[in-house]
């Protein structure tokens, strides 16, 4: 039934606005309330006894008031969640009007560890929370304030709401280090640069939008040795987390996709569009160390899709090598060095921890300086 159809739509639609409106409420709620505690425990050196206990004794009363949702670890989320994500216009005039008390001073330095970003002189008296997505709720918020980098922690909130990455999703990017993996991947002069780079649509290259390494560890393949084809397969048995490993813009393809010359096929292990760099992204599968014999293949790939598959508004097609391994020398005196199509990244099957990716970008970055000071002699 028609009308049936409609009416069902409709309602459908006004639940999902509504939940939508609910769920910002509670987010806008939840940072104003970060701002009211901040600013109670901003009262002088004569308050400190009382703030000490402000937020147990907030979390009591609150509780028998509104029930579950507000105990002190809620709370204390709250206040982090405000200063995390201040208001920094009108934070701007308060940090200038704090009390030169032990408790001011205490405030004013965790606002500068918090934020590192510019300041506005514009003037405004109304806290506003118009800086924060409302695409993302409360879940993912709090997983934002794991990230201490604020440049990082801005950038994974702006991925998500125009990614539309669910809270678990947005879990597993923080957890595999997404934003410094990115990083690692390109050749810039200055993190601050690096970050402004990466969030700019009219700066995007392929540079920006390709990670070394990648992390498998959702496909749950033994870490002894299998085959391309089984990488291949479990690759495609958990497409959508493997299109978010890979990044916003990716539209699958095909697999083996075929390509011909006169005399011969040749296929292509996966083929992805990419909507905003607007070209297609040619993945070759290799579960050993990358050959020079690798390059040159990937390299006839592309030159052959960009001739025989490429339309007219397409941008030129990229190639990206995916291995267990990558000799840096065979790199830096490939057709891969300083090419704007040809890319290779290794891949890991298991969630890197801190110590192995700190150790992972020195080398990179040590690799950068050194490639620079043989390109300048």
């Amino acid at each position: 039934m028609i009308l049936f159809e409609q009416i069902r739509t409709l309602v459908e639609q006004t639940r999902g606005r509504t939940a939508r409106a609910v769920n910002q409420a509670m987010v806008e709620t939840y940072w104003h309330i970060g701002r009211l505690i901040v600013e109670e425990e901003q009262g002088g050196e004569e308050r400190a006894l009382y703030g000490a206990r402000l937020i147990p004794e907030l979390s009591r009363r609150l509780t028998m008031e509104y029930g579950k949702g507000f105990d002190e670890s809620n709370l204390r989320n709250m206040r982090r969640f405000y200063l995390a994500f201040p208001n920094q216009i009108q934070d701007a005039l308060r940090l200038e009007s704090l009390p030169s008390s032990p408790k001011g001073h205490a405030v004013r330095a965790e606002f500068l560890e918090v934020q590192n970003s510019t300041i506005s002189k514009e003037k405004s008296p109304i806290p506003t929370t118009s800086f924060l997505r409302p695409e993302l709720s409360w879940t993912h918020y709090r997983l934002l304030l794991r990230v201490e980098n604020p440049q990082a922690r801005d950038w994974y909130m702006r991925e998500a709401a125009e990614a539309g990455w669910s809270s678990r999703a947005l879990e597993r990017q923080i957890s595999s280090h997404y934003y410094e993996r990115l990083l690692a991947s390109r050749d810039r002069e200055a993190v601050q640069a690096e970050a402004r780079t990466i969030s700019s649509e009219t700066a995007l290259r392929p540079a920006d939008t390709l990670k070394d390494p990648y992390v498998f560890e959702f496909l749950g393949l033994p870490s002894q040795t299998f085959l391309e084809k089984d990488l291949e397969k479990a690759l495609l048995d958990n497409l959508q987390q493997f299109l978010l490993e890979l990044g916003r813009g990716f539209s699958f393809v095909g697999r083996q996709y075929r390509v011909s010359t006169e005399t011969m096929d040749f296929f292509v292990d996966l083929v992805f569009y990419h909507f905003r760099l607007k070209c297609f992204i040619l993945i070759d599968l290799k579960t050993g160390n990358l050959t020079h014999q690798d390059i040159g293949q990937m390299d006839m790939y592309v030159r052959l899709f960009d001739e025989r598959v490429r339309q007219g508004n397409d941008n030129p097609t990229i190639g990206l090598i995916l291995c267990s391994q990558k000799d840096k020398t065979i790199v830096h005196y490939s057709v891969l060095k300083g090419s704007e199509q040809l890319f290779a990244s290794e891949y890991r099957l298991y969630l890197p921890s801190e110590e192995e990716l700190k150790s992972e970008l020195d080398r990179e970055r040590a690799m950068l300086l050194e490639a620079r000071r043989g390109d300048n002699t």
